[in-house]
Formats: structure tokens, C-alpha cells, sequence
């Protein structure tokens, strides 16, 4: 996903009302039921930034929406994503610390969300104290902000743990953490369970499940979920990018080539340290083939 990562939370039977009965035209990427009303704005944000894989257009939209819709915690945690995939360092740790904040205000009216998103921003929180501390001097606070984070999830699991934004982000996360980081406890097939199960949008969840099933090893499995995600989204490079690595993965230099030449036609809509990455890999590609 080339930026970081989202999560969970919310309370009962009274919010489950108050959902039940928020207009149609809530605006929401999450739920077609039952919609929460995140907001017009940050919907816009959030389609330019994964729909359509333009970072420049989504972070144009930020400001407008931060006038009208600030009390959101996705939108803090969107431009944390913004913020971290152009190495803005003070930014992300401004916005993981709103995140958080919003979303404990949010917590009072709803539960789920609002635990959701507290967990975000804690974890969010403790990429931030490993980014400008180090691994060594930030690793007891980080590992404060990652424990409080689990137990908002598990909280946040007890509300609806099918709620599809929450596995989304929950399944996204267990699955970073036990491909990446292979924790004791973590689970990756209980983790691509949920998101193939409950997660949505589902050209998302396919993405994220793409780049598990690629670290895992699974390319056949990866080139399925990619393609789906590419057939819903076809105009988003990042997709492009990541169907190359795949194919790169099994020995399918020629191809490869091709979805990266894809993904630079739009190299102006992405971070310009991503651009550059893609541009690399591409021209080893293309080394690999002339030995």
C-alpha cells in the first residue's frame, strides 16, 4: 500500500438505531447498509488516494475537507497516509496525534468507530515514535501505544466483528504484522479469512490481499486477487506497480515490464519517492532480461 496502515471500534444497541435510521446519502466507502455519515469531503479524499492512486489530487482535497468535516478521524488518518508516503515527518506525527483525538470524541456517539480509530491513531502513534526516535530508544513507548491499540480492536470486535470497515482495517493490519513483522501471535489465514470475508470496498481488501499473498509465496493466488482489484480500479498506477511485482516474482520478466511502463504513465500522481522506486525496479527488470 505504500503508506501505512488502518483499524477499528464502537458501542451499542442506541448507535445501532442512530445508523439504522442516517439518511442514503450518508457518504460512506465502507458500508452500502446502514451507512455512517464520515462525509462527502473525506470520501473524495479517500477515492483519490486508493480508488484512483492520485496522491496529488487527494492531498489538494485535504485542506477543503479539514474546513468542514475536521471532527472525522479517517480524514486525519488519510493525511497521515499522505503525509508518510511524501516523508513528512512532523505532519504524520501531527496527524496519527489527531486521529486519535478525533476519534476518542467520536467514541462518545460511536463506539465502533471511535475504537476503531482510536487504535489507528495509536498505532499510527507508534510509527511515529520509531520514526523520529529509532528502533532502540522508541521501542517501550512504541510497544505502550501498540498494546493500547489491541485492546481498542478487541473492544471494537465485541461491538460487530463484521463490520467491514473494521475488517478492513483490522484484517489489513494482522496481515502486515504476520507476513512482515511475524509476530507470535499473529495469524495471516485468520487474517486473509476476514478480509476476504466481511472487508470492504472489496478492490481494497483485494490489493491487500494481493501483497500478502506475494510475500507469503502465493503468487497464483496474488495474480487473482491483483486482477480484481485492477478490474474495479483500473486506473490506479499503485495497482499497475504491484501487479508487476507479482509477475517479477514468477519469472515473468516480459510482462512485468509492461505493468510497470503502465504504472509510470501516471508516475505524476504519486509520491515522487514512489515514482522513483517503480522506475527502479522497472529498469532491473529490464536488466534481467538482456543477461
Amino acid at each position: 500500500m505504500a503508506a501505512t496502515t488502518f483499524l477499528k471500534p464502537l458501542t451499542a444497541a442506541a448507535l445501532i438505531t442512530l445508523a439504522t435510521a442516517l439518511p442514503s446519502f450518508a457518504k460512506d466507502p465502507f458500508r452500502t447498509s446502514n451507512a455512517k455519515p464520515i462525509g462527502d469531503r473525506t470520501e473524495a479524499v479517500f477515492n483519490a488516494l486508493f480508488k484512483e492512486g492520485d496522491h496529488s489530487k487527494a492531498a489538494s482535497l485535504v485542506a477543503e475537507a479539514e474546513k468542514n468535516e475536521a471532527n472525522e478521524p479517517l480524514l486525519h488518518a488519510l493525511k497521515a497516509a499522505i503525509a508518510y508516503n511524501n516523508q513528512d515527518s512532523n505532519s504524520f506525527k501531527t496527524s496519527a496525534l489527531r486521529t486519535r483525538e478525533t476519534a476518542e470524541a467520536l467514541a462518545k456517539s460511536d463506539s465502533l468507530r471511535g475504537n476503531t480509530y482510536i487504535a489507528v491513531g495509536n498505532f499510527l502513534e507508534s510509527a511515529a515514535i520509531l520514526q523520529e526516535k529509532g528502533v532502540v530508544r522508541g521501542t517501550p513507548a512504541a510497544l505502550g501505544k501498540l498494546q493500547e491499540a489491541f485492546s481498542k480492536l478487541d473492544a471494537a470486535e465485541k461491538i460487530d466483528a463484521q463490520d467491514p470497515e473494521l475488517a478492513l482495517l483490522k484484517g489489513t493490519m494482522d496481515l502486515m504484522l504476520a507476513v512482515n513483522i511475524n509476530l507470535p501471535f499473529s495469524d495471516a489465514d485468520k487474517a486473509i479469512k476476514r478480509l476476504e470475508s466481511s472487508a470492504a470496498p472489496r478492490y481494497i481488501a483485494d490489493r491487500n490481499l494481493a501483497w500478502g499473498y506475494r510475500d507469503l509465496k502465493k503468487q497464483d493466488q496474488a495474480i487473482s486477487a491483483i486482477d480484481r482489484a485492477i478490474g474495479a480500479t483500473p486506473n490506479n498506477p499503485e495497482l499497475e506497480y504491484l501487479k508487476a511485482q507479482i509477475l517479477v516474482r514468477q519469472g515473468k520478466n516480459a510482462e512485468a515490464l509492461k505493468q510497470f511502463d503502465i504504472a509510470l504513465k501516471r508516475k505524476q500522481q504519486l509520491p515522487q519517492v514512489l515514482g522513483d522506486q517503480i522506475q527502479r525496479e522497472r529498469d532491473r527488470t529490464e536488466k534481467r532480461m538482456k543477461k
